[in-house]
């Protein structure tokens, strides 16, 4: 079976491309077709035998500018021939399920989830009447295209329960669910049993305003507790000015280095709307509960008062008061650690190969 991939743009490194490397395993020999592609901002990508970027690559800065192209991205992902394949999987939160595939050639689009900037997140993208009056006939446009594009897959999975009952919502379409691969092995460790005196709390994120990590800073600024911080963005300058001295920020750091702070630490904060969330599975893995914001990607893989708890609002006294919990509470490390397998690599493959054996 000859297949392909497709995908929005390969200039960064997150959760969607690790789904990227989990199906090139399956299919080492599958090449990846994407909008742009920039080398030195991907260079996991190099395990593909070939990336196959649009004619956008053309343009220098496009390669990590791609948002400034929204208008071509219906024109780029139809312009790709796939005659020659049996089977495309295409991974996307925005355009390439947009693809047309012919004939005998299937299409199996796992679904990140639905354009954010056009249905659930439009209100964080376009914050000013002035520009959503200035975007608007765009914005129309791309939403029609949109949902047309959506109906194109011949099967639609969805990464979580959030993103299907969008697909649902604004695609009009039914969706199988398959939870993205965690590396769960890479920082699964019996060392979790044993570790003693732990003494701070800790957040994994990009530092972008949606994250909530200014919430985070907040909250443990008035409750002067330890807070280990990894990661980097946009938004780091500004965090650092607003935290105490009990807040220590680490920036990135390798994967042995994140492992032993997921195993030093208390719990995971965890303040954010993911479509999934990954850093919460990594937590546990290594036996760690989770303290997390009562909405998306959270309530499918957390069980509270057994793998961590939730909070409700994202405001000071609901964290804070999650918190405050927390401390009177017992987790067994054991359990954590085994719940975290659910959301292995090797349950993703398995799940993916028999979703496809069913449609190809």
């Amino acid at each position: 079976m000859k297949v392909a991939l497709v995908y929005d743009r390969v200039n960064k490194w997150g959760g969607a491309e690790r789904v990227l490397l989990a199906l090139n395993e399956l299919f080492p020999d599958s090449p990846l077709y994407t909008s742009v592609y920039s080398p030195k901002n991907a260079p996991w990508a190099k395990v593909f035998p070939k990336v196959i970027p649009s004619y956008l690559q053309k343009l220098q800065f496009a390669q990590s500018r791609h948002e400034f192209f929204p208008l071509l991205m219906p024109h780029i992902f139809e312009s790709f021939n796939f005659e020659n394949y049996d089977l495309v999987i295409s991974i996307t939160s925005e355009a390439a399920k947009g693809i047309i595939t012919k004939g005998k050639t299937k299409h199996i689009c796992y679904l990140l989830t639905p354009t954010r900037y056009l249905w659930s997140g439009k209100n964080q993208y376009f914050k000013s009447t002035l520009i959503k009056q200035i975007t608007s006939p765009a914005l129309s446009y791309l939403k029609k295209w949109d949902k047309i594009a959506a109906q194109r897959p011949d099967q639609l999975i969805s990464i979580s329960k959030v993103v299907q009952k969008r697909a649902k919502k604004y695609y009009k379409r039914d969706s199988q669910i398959i939870y993205p691969p965690v590396d769960v092995a890479k920082f699964k460790s019996d060392a979790i049993y044993n570790i003693q005196n732990t003494k701070y709390f800790l957040v994994v994120s990009r530092l972008v305003p949606y994250k909530k990590v200014d919430l985070v800073i907040e909250t443990f600024n008035k409750l002067g507790l330890p807070l280990i911080i990894v990661g980097t963005g946009s938004e780091e300058k500004k965090l650092r000015q607003k935290a105490n001295n009990n807040i220590k920020f680490m920036g990135h750091v390798t994967d042995k280095k994140l492992a032993n702070l997921y195993r030093a630490s208390k719990a995971l904060i965890f303040p954010q709307l993911e479509d999934f969330g990954i850093t919460a599975v990594e937590a546990m893995a290594v036996g760690k509960p989770v303290i997390a914001y009562n909405k998306g990607g959270a309530r499918d893989t957390l069980i509270d008062g057994k793998t961590g708890i939730f909070f409700d609002q994202q405001k000071y006294e609901s964290l804070a008061g999650a918190v405050s919990r927390f401390a009177k509470m017992k987790f067994d490390n054991a359990i954590i650690s085994t719940h975290a397998q659910k959301f292995s690599k090797q349950r993703f493959k398995k799940e993916f190969l028999s979703a496809i054996n069913k449609k190809v």
